[in-house]
């Protein structure tokens, strides 16, 4: 199926693109609420999350250039003292700017 990008064709996209993005939303809370949230669905959950997180920044990890391995190890150290998120993240994020500038 080819469907041209122009004109009309990237409205048809977007709006395929939106409706897809809220069945799956819509969906999973449909879904959830047919499952009870015990101690192993709750853990299973914990361990998603982190898990998609592991899988989104090992790439970066091992393919990205120094300012994004300087990143994440700014990021993690950042999280491991303070144990707060936002401060972590803007320590990744200054750190990557500072590298890539220098």
């Amino acid at each position: 199926m080819n469907l041209d990008a122009t004109g009309y064709g990237a409205l048809v996209l977007v709006l395929v693109m939106a409706a897809v993005t809220l069945a799956t939303r819509w969906g999973g809370v449909m879904v959830m609420a047919f499952v009870p949230i015990g101690d192993r669905v709750r853990q299973f959950i914990t361990a998603m999350s982190g898990s998609v997180l592991v899988a989104i920044l090992a790439p970066m990890a091992w393919q990205g250039d120094a300012g994004a391995r300087l990143a994440l190890l700014a990021t993690a150290v950042t999280m491991l003292v303070l144990k707060k998120p936002l401060p972590a993240i803007a320590a990744g994020i200054l750190t990557a700017a500072l590298v890539r500038q220098l």
